[in-house]
């Protein structure tokens, strides 16, 4: 839909899967089957929406909120979830994550969103291609948080890949973007941790308040979810540590081949110093120089400074400063 009132559609009952328009859903009652309305928030006629839903203050000023941090409550009057999912849209970048808050009822759930969820999408066509295949609210909950976590899985397996990656670069010659996509790697694994975590309290949370609204498969699945996503956290900790010693490693790499550089320039210059000293010493204009008479005189002093670098390797050689 074009408008804020992205789905309409009705979960289960004899109409399941379809979808109503957001003029019919004055007329809606729960005896018409579970309704699911997701809506965008920052829109005026779907705020208005939620606003005359007659829902509870907390749940309202919730769905409608632009700043939320992931997080579950439970009460007599429903569910009251707000959770983040990957960004999978074009041109974002995955760690900035998409909000979302739901609130399931018995009979309706009102969900609010910015941007788009490819979670949400796989929801609402499945609901549309398997009628009652979501029944519940319960059902719902669930199967949004097991696509979400699922995605941050994926996300995590990416990530992984990338520093195997990168890995496999510290050993052959060093890019310039080396060290900017390890920090960069570094900057997601600390943002998405940011919101992981509290997802992961929420749902432990939502398993712990023990709702009417699940029943005992609804808990062990929620309970499976929740390991997934401690394990997914775990992941990402390992990722983050494995990024630091990579870039730890390219330092020291770096720092090894400055160090080798300005070793070999020291070299050079120790070579040619008294060379150097010898060829001004010399040079200068004044009377007296030795050689100045004799043909054979550049010649000698140009074997000299030959001999002289002869005796200096081989003195660095045994010395073991080559």
């Amino acid at each position: 839909m074009d408008t804020g009132f992205i789905y309409c559609l009705l979960l289960s009952g004899p109409n399941a899967g379809q979808s109503i328009t957001p003029s019919e859903l004055n007329q809606w009652q729960p005896e018409d089957g579970l309704l699911w309305v997701h809506l965008r928030y920052s829109d005026e006629e779907a705020k208005q929406w939620v606003i005359d839903a007659q829902l509870p203050q907390t749940e309202t000023d919730t769905l409608l909120a632009e700043h939320t941090r992931p997080r579950s409550l439970s009460s007599q009057d429903g569910v009251l979830m707000v959770l983040r999912g990957i960004n999978l849209n074009p041109n974002s970048s995955p760690e900035d994550m998409v909000s979302m808050r739901i609130f399931a009822q018995q009979h309706r759930i009102v969900s609010t969103c910015e941007r788009q969820l490819q979670s949400v999408k796989d929801i609402a066509e499945q609901i549309i291609s398997k009628p009652n295949s979501i029944d519940s609210s319960a059902d719902f909950l669930v199967s949004l948080c097991e696509r979400l976590t699922h995605r941050k899985m994926e996300l995590i397996h990416n990530l992984e890949d990338q520093l195997d990656d990168l890995d496999d670069q510290i050993t052959a010659p060093i890019s310039s973007s080396l060290r900017s996509d390890i920090a960069e790697l570094r900057k997601q694994t600390v943002t998405l941790r940011r919101y992981f975590s509290p997802q992961r309290d929420a749902l432990s949370r939502l398993l712990n308040d023990g709702h009417v609204l699940f029943n005992s498969e609804h808990k062990l699945r929620i309970r499976e979810i929740n390991e997934t996503l401690i394990r997914v956290i775990e992941d990402l900790d390992a990722v983050r540590d494995r990024a630091s010693v990579t870039q730890e490693q390219l330092q020291s790499q770096q720092a090894e081949q400055l160090n080798k550089r300005l070793y070999f320039l020291s070299l050079i210059s120790a070579i040619f110093l008294p060379l150097g000293f010898l060829t001004g010493l010399l040079g200068v204009n004044i009377g007296g120089i030795p050689g100045t008479e004799n043909t054979w005189a550049f010649a000698m002093f140009s074997g000299g400074l030959i001999l002289l670098v002869a005796i200096q390797m081989w003195l660095f050689y045994r010395w073991k400063w080559l």
